[in-house]
This record gives structure tokens, C-alpha cells and sequence, in this order.
């Protein structure tokens, strides 16, 4: 296996130069050689920016071809990935940005309504040193072919010899995710870790040179990127990314494209099965896709092999702390297992319960769900205390989940231990949105929950106490959250309260919320 990503994209361009790599959603399509070309003039242009081995480049963007250039660019100088979730305000954006001391980010112009450099504004942080927009830049950008028309800078060799540079342990990327103290944490991964585990979860999935691969999960997540774009580029497949999720024009794309990979949240699928159009698109293409972040029925799990024509579909655990994945189902388990199970550890990874003072329990036996292995990330940014919470003295990674091992060593997980919940295959953190939503001046105090959504899996169901003479009502608050937090975030119901409820040590008691 290669040491370093762009070894192993070197490798994949070697083995299928002139098949097509990447399908935009207009159709545009690069062949490997061809995609390796602009890869080499993205990764001058940003060595003539002044980036350097272990600089942090942020991407802000949709899913599409540029921001696949821009990723493996930035890997083949050896500089560190950030991506960053389209769907936050400027604050939130800019907090990433700041904590990972980016020194240019990718943006995306004009999308979903707003303009990207204009939403980051006032909160863009000092150490960002360049923004290049890509794809509906306004008066005044640093456009994507402007960024490019620097490569001429910098010789091929340099690009080159950077790329031979970059080594096993070398940090690939920084993804953000938030926990239990409100604040997004960055998780620290590496090289061959990551390659590992992409090479398992292809091996799962059969990804081969034939497949052709649709991409809705966002790039900002592992989900669309590392087991998403770079699996299936490794894998020599045809990548082809698509942006926004729409149920009708992903069936429109599976039909015109013959798109045979399709992985996905419950959301995407439940979708699909649902829209009318479905019954008269050819599916015969599909053949393989892989979901999870949620609570799944059996009948999903066959509908989705009956109905969209799957014949290969698995479910699996994962963690940005894990490189993204921790355990798959195997391709011959029952719907059963597939559905109520997220699989057996990957090979090479270990996987236990605990109790509360770390003792590994039996099969059936309920506790935290801890994790040793390759995939385990080297550790939180900047952040020690977190680090070593998270990972203990034996190198277990302690997940805040719960579960139950079976005597084959399928997992099933039962609760979480840390308030998250799942809003459209979004992890959402409630203290994190308590913390953004306690900021309005009319409220004293807040807690959120995530409560059954027949949509979106789960949703946020927020619970207030009004300061003393103060007027908020529920319409209101939801429109200012909309205004500073990412979509999925935002709180569906608000219930107004005189308190909320609290034990003796004065911690809210969300059970009673959720009841």
C-alpha cells in the first residue's frame, strides 16, 4: 500500500490514465491524466501562494470537480486539509478557520443563496492570508482561474519533489467536530491511517474500476470525502459529485449516468423510495450503497433491495475520531443484522464495551463503546486535556457511545452518552446549539434535544426560560437562529418553560426533556 495520498493517487493515475476520473453535474468530465494535470498546476499555484509542507489550506465549497483539484493539491504539497461545512454562518466558519490558523481557504461565490466571502466578512480572522472563490465570484474576488494563472511561479519539480516529501505520519487533514463543551474540536489524522481505512471500506463496498460513483454526502464530512471522492478515485472509479440534494434530480442523474454507488443517510434513501418519479426511472445501474447515522427498520433495509435494486447494502459505525469508519456489515449478512447491527470491526481494529470504570464486558452486556486501533487519530488540536479524555493510557478511544457487542462481534449501538442526535445524517450537538442560542438577549437559559422526525431521523427541540420581562416567541427565535447557525442546527419546536428541570447538582435532566 502507498505511504502517502499522493503516492497512492500517483498510482491510480498510472494504472487507469485515460478512464474518466470525475463527472461534473454539467456534464464536464476529466480523464485520470487529465485530472492529474490540473491537480499539479492547483498545487503550483498554491506553492506560489506560499504554502508549505504542514500549512493549513481550508475549503469552504459544494461538492464538485474544483474542490476535488483543490484536496489533492493541498495533500500533494503535504500541507494539512481543513474542510469546512457549507452550511455554517460566518461565525462559525471563521471560528474553524481561526483554531486551525488556515492560511488560505477555497469558497465557494455565490451559493445557496448567499455569498460565501461576503458571509465570512467581518469575521474573517488575520491569520487568513488569501480566499479564492470558486464558481460565481462577484466584483472584487480572487477568482479560481486568476489562483490558477499563478502556477507559472512555481516548476513542476518543485511539486514533485514536494509530494516525494510527504511521509506516512505526515497530518493529511483537520476536520472539526463539535462535543459536549459547545466548541468544535479539530481532529488530527494522518497519511496511511486513512488509507488503510479507505482501503477497507472499499473492499466492503467492492468499489472497482467499473463503478461509477455518485457523491451527495458533502465533502466536508469523511462520509463524501474520504470513503467518498478519494475511495473511489484510489479505487479507480468515476467520481461524479453532485451538490445540493434533490430526490428527483439524483434519480434523473442515476439514469443518465448509470451511477452504480450511491451510499447515503436513511434520509437519502427513504427519500428516493418515496418520490414519485421513481417509478419510471432506471435504476438497473445501482448496485451498491452503504448507510448508518440512525436508527433503520429492516423493511428500509429490504425496500432499498427490492425497490432502488441494490443488490450490496451494508451499514457501519464510524467517527471523525476513526478516520470515519470503525465497523461494516459484511455484504451476506441478513437484512436483519444490516439493519438493526452497524457491523464488525474493520480488520486490524479492535472494539469493545466497557462499564464505568473500563472494564471490558460479555456479548450482550450494555456499556461505552471504545475503540484501539490504526484508525484512532493522533489527537485533538491544540487541546491535550481533550486528547487524553478521549484516549486513555492503553490508547482505547473512548466514543461517549453506547452499545452491545453479540457473540460474533456485531455491534448494535443502544444510546449515546453525550446528548448527540441526528438530524438528516448531520451530527448535531446540543451543547454546541445551547451555547450559540443562550447568546440572545431575551434568554435565560436553554436546553435542546433531539426528538423522532418521520423526515430527517431526528430533529432539535428546544426548551427556554425567558429572561424576567422579556417577549420571544417561537417563530422569532427560529428566524434568528436561522440567521447565525447552520440549517440542520436550528431547532424545529421551541417550548417555552418557567425552569427546566435539574437534579441535586443542578444539571439539566434531559431524560425528563425527552419524555
Amino acid at each position: 500500500m502507498s505511504a502517502s495520498v499522493p503516492a497512492a493517487f500517483a498510482d491510480a493515475v498510472a494504472r487507469h490514465a485515460t478512464r474518466i476520473a470525475v463527472v461534473g453535474e454539467d456534464g464536464a468530465t476529466l480523464s485520470y491524466a487529465e485530472l492529474d494535470a490540473r491537480r499539479i498546476e492547483a498545487a503550483r499555484a498554491l506553492a506560489a501562494l506560499g504554502v508549505r509542507h504542514g500549512d493549513r489550506v481550508a475549503i469552504w465549497a459544494p461538492n464538485g470537480i474544483e474542490w476535488i483539484i483543490a484536496g489533492l493539491a493541498i495533500h500533494t504539497l503535504g500541507a494539512v486539509l481543513v474542510p469546512v461545512n457549507t452550511r455554517m454562518k460566518g461565525q462559525e466558519a471563521a471560528y474553524i478557520l481561526e483554531k486551525s490558523a488556515a492560511r488560505v481557504l477555497f469558497c465557494a461565490g455565490r451559493f445557496l443563496g448567499q455569498h460565501f466571502p461576503s458571509v465570512l466578512g467581518a469575521h474573517r480572522p488575520q491569520t487568513l492570508r488569501q480566499i479564492v472563490v470558486i464558481g460565481q465570484a462577484e466584483a472584487g474576488d480572487f477568482t479560481w482561474a486568476a489562483f490558477l494563472a499563478r502556477a507559472h511561479e512555481r516548476g513542476v519539480e518543485d511539486v514533485a519533489a514536494a509530494a516525494a516529501r510527504v511521509a506516512p505520519g505526515d497530518r493529511l487533514d483537520i476536520l472539526f467536530t463539535s462535543g459536549t463543551t459547545g466548541h468544535p474540536k479539530g481532529v488530527i489524522t494522518a497519511h496511511a491511517q486513512n488509507l488503510r481505512v479507505i482501503a477497507a471500506w472499499s473492499k466492503a463496498v467492492g468499489l472497482n474500476p467499473d463503478d461509477r460513483y455518485l457523491i451527495v454526502n458533502p465533502f466536508f464530512h469523511a462520509f463524501g470525502y474520504k470513503v467518498g471522492w478519494l475511495a473511489g478515485l484510489l479505487a479507480g472509479c468515476t467520481v461524479l459529485p453532485h451538490a445540493v440534494f434533490d430526490a428527483g434530480a439524483i434519480l434523473r442523474r442515476i439514469e443518465r449516468d448509470r451511477i452504480s454507488v450511491l451510499p447515503g443517510p436513511p434520509t437519502l434513501l427513504i427519500s428516493l423510495l418515496n418520490d414519485p418519479a421513481r417509478a419510471n426511472t432506471d435504476l438497473s445501474s445501482l448496485r451498491a450503497t452503504i448507510t448508518g447515522a440512525a436508527a433503520i427498520a429492516p423493511s428500509l433495509i429490504e425496500r432499498t433491495r427490492a425497490e432502488l435494486g441494490f443488490k450490496v447494502v451494508l451499514t457501519g459505525y464510524g467517527l471523525t475520531e476513526t478516520c470515519g469508519v470503525v465497523s461494516l456489515c459484511d455484504a451476506h449478512d441478513d437484512a436483519e443484522t444490516i439493519a438493526l447491527t452497524s457491523g464488525k470491526a474493520i480488520p486490524g481494529i479492535e472494539l469493545r464495551c466497557v462499564d464505568a470504570d473500563n472494564r471490558p464486558l460479555g456479548p450482550g452486556e450494555s456499556g461505552e463503546i471504545v475503540v484501539r486501533g490504526y484508525n484512532v487519530m493522533q489527537g485533538y488540536l491544540d487541546d491535550e486535556a481533550a486528547t487524553r479524555e478521549a484516549i486513555d493510557a492503553d490508547g482505547w478511544l473512548h466514543t461517549g457511545d453506547v452499545g452491545v457487542l453479540d457473540a460474533r462481534g456485531y455491534l448494535r449501538i443502544t444510546d449515546r452518552l453525550k446528548d448527540l442526535y441526528i438530524c438528516g445524517g448531520f451530527n448535531c450537538y446540543p451543547a454546541e446549539i445551547e451555547r450559540m442560542i443562550a447568546a440572545h438577549p431575551a434568554i435565560a437559559q436553554v436546553a435542546v434535544v433531539g426528538v423522532p422526525d418521520a423526515r430527517m431521523g431526528e430533529v432539535g427541540k428546544a426548551f427556554v426560560v425567558r429572561r424576567a420581562d422579556q417577549s420571544l416567541d417561537e417563530a422569532e427565535l427560529i428566524a434568528w437562529c436561522r440567521e447565525r447557525m447552520a440549517n440542520y442546527k436550528v431547532p424545529r419546536q421551541v417550548v417555552f418553560v418557567d425552569a427546566l428541570p435539574t437534579n441535586a447538582a443542578g444539571k439539566v435532566m434531559k431524560f425528563q426533556l425527552r419524555s
